[in-house]
């Protein structure tokens, strides 16, 4: 492996992370807060470890193969979680630092699950640096694309490759680079077209913020410790939810709409699948909650918002999902576990996964019944090859069997079935909240230390896709031959 290259353009990325956290200590001060010197200090830190690590070691060469790209994103994502969780240990505002780096990896790969048990006495600097990680973490492909694609040259596709939320990016245009600067763009106007609207719904400048921040980067951090659910609004919860639903579908859509490329763009079969679940399971569980509630304006309003939030592994919420009927919460958990379109800030298997397989098992129910018949598996009008099926089929294997290790690691803590499945479920989809005392208005503070750390390796797992935090377990990915 090529590590004099790996941990320089790990240097280059702390160094962004240090400029990341200045609006953080800028919100800060403009609220009077104590916490604006912990946030310089982290940033400070950050900064200096990249500089010493991008300046110090220069790569001989720049020739970065395929394990390096898995290697270097594997890195960064894990390395920018340990220092981005400092602000909160300096100010002592979480004392403990394994809950700090729970905490932090929660928000840059976008999950949002939490050991706080009470958001709001956080001071304003670290809440906004504690969301704003979503919205970096949802970016970050792109991120990483502007900041280090250009020192990489031919190898530039390997990262795009293993950060690549999806079975296989598609290509926008001819360069990587100015496909980055597109997605970015189109990025940073949806999150600004999100932020105006919640203001003219009510919302003032910070409260804003902190919710485009969740919804953009489908990572479900609030700044209060009933979510969403704190402004009780009908138009709120509309806007939050659409835009949970507009960032979970591929952005590579997005611009070809831009480009007028309407039918190609309309084509998409992930697409229509992803909404027909969602709108099927809006009807669902309406119709389950409807008794409870006597209102059908009301139970829609409900299973739209929790349905947009956890099929796009948001995870804000406006009620305790965790006290309706059976089949809802079950309805819920398969949610979590398909999760938003391939190329989207959302997390989960993906829907384009799930659509594949359902028409492997229809292709095999075919062959049974005419073993002589040749039937191929399309997506878009396009057969896709064996090689590809069969790595999603693995993929889907492996996703899981971390589920399953995972819960059976947290059951040492003696907690229900229910509890430790979803809390594997949910870090490893990215979601946020699970049922029982995991649910929306509970939190992960009383799992021990190690089952806090395996589930924050669940976070990093799901949002990088299994592969290159397993790249970096494997001996022979740091071999130098």
């Amino acid at each position: 492996m090529n590590a004099r290259l790996v941990f320089n353009l790990l240097g280059k990325a702390l160094g962004i992370e240090g400029i990341l956290m200045l609006p953080s200590v800028l919100v800060a001060l403009v609220y009077g807060g104590g916490d604006w010197d912990g946030l310089l200090i982290a940033a400070a830190v950050a900064a200096s470890a990249g500089f010493l690590l991008s300046f110090m070691v220069k790569p001989r060469n720049e020739n970065l193969r395929a394990r390096e790209g898995l290697a270097v994103v594997a890195l960064i994502w894990l390395t920018m979680s340990l220092f981005g969780a400092l602000p909160f240990y300096i100010e002592r505002a979480i004392p403990r630092y394994v809950d700090c780096f729970f905490e932090c990896v929660s928000g840059f790969t976008t999950t949002g699950s939490t050991i706080l048990t009470d958001v709001e006495a956080l001071p304003k600097g670290l809440l906004f640096w504690r969301s704003f990680t979503h919205w970096v973490g949802g970016l970050g492909v792109l991120v990483l694309s502007l900041a280090l694609l250009p020192h990489v040259g031919a190898g530039a596709h390997h990262l795009l490759k293993a950060e690549s939320p999806g079975p296989s990016p598609g290509k926008l245009m001819p360069r990587i680079g100015k496909s980055s600067r597109t997605l970015y763009q189109l990025y940073l106007g949806m999150s600004l077209l999100m932020f105006l609207i919640l203001m003219a719904c009510g919302m003032d400048w910070y409260d804003a913020l902190i919710h485009m921040f969740g919804a953009a980067g489908t990572g479900g951090f609030s700044n209060y410790n009933m979510s969403v659910g704190h402004f009780a609004s009908p138009a709120i919860d509309f806007v939050i939810g659409t835009f949970m639903l507009l960032f979970g579908i591929n952005f590579s859509l997005y611009f070809l709409l831009l480009r007028g490329k309407f039918r190609q763009s309309l084509r998409s079969e992930e697409m229509w699948v992803y909404l027909g679940i969602v709108g099927i399971s809006v009807l669902l569980i309406s119709l389950a909650i409807l008794p409870g509630l006597g209102n059908w304006w009301e139970a829609l309003r409900q299973g739209y918002f929790q349905v947009a939030s956890i099929i796009t592994t948001t995870g804000y919420a406006t009620v305790d999902f965790h006290l309706w009927p059976q089949f809802a919460r079950c309805l819920l958990a398969l949610l979590m576990l398909l999760g938003a379109c391939a190329g989207s800030t959302g997390g989960g298997i993906k829907i384009v996964r799930v659509t594949v397989l359902g028409k492997s098992v229809a292709r095999e129910i075919k062959r049974c019944i005419r073993p002589r018949s040749v039937v191929t598996v399309k997506m878009d009008g396009n057969a896709l090859e064996e090689e590809t099926i069969g790595q999603i089929q693995v993929f889907f294997f492996a996703y899981l069997l971390v589920i399953a290790l995972a819960a059976l690691v947290v059951s040492l803590d003696g907690f229900s079935l229910e509890v430790n499945l979803t809390a594997a479920l949910a870090t490893l989809s990215n979601v946020g909240p699970g049922l029982g005392m995991i649910g929306p208005t509970g939190n992960f503070s009383s799992f021990s230390d190690l089952s806090k750390v395996v589930l924050s390796l669940c976070m990093l797992i799901g949002r990088l896709e299994i592969y290159p935090i397993l790249i970096l377990l494997a001996p022979s990915s740091w071999r130098k031959n």
